[in-house]
């Protein structure tokens, strides 16, 4: 089991009540309980929004890759809205 270390945080009362609500409610045993999940949640957007970035930064180095090597068309909202409007046909 992984060692527990005791922290102190501070945080608005709006946030307080909302914990100490979670708590009363039955949803969670503990503040701590409640924090511990909302700390979970927060590490697993923080990984998301870390790999959305690095697949961003991959399409945007392709992109400019294309460009450099002339792999690009002007562009043609009418070309893309037709290309669009075949596809929803298609369903």
């Amino acid at each position: 089991m992984a060692s527990i270390e005791r922290m102190t945080i501070t945080v608005p009362e709006e946030m307080a009540t909302a914990i100490k609500s979670a708590v009363d409610e039955g949803d969670y045993a503990s503040t701590s309980e409640v924090v511990r999940d909302a700390l979970r949640d927060w590490k697993t957007k923080r990984l998301e929004r870390t790999r959305a970035l690095l697949d961003l930064r991959s399409d945007i180095g392709k992109g400019l890759a294309d460009a450099k090597a002339g792999r690009i068309r002007t562009f043609n909202a009418d070309r893309i809205v037709a290309q669009g409007r075949k596809l929803l046909a298609r369903r």
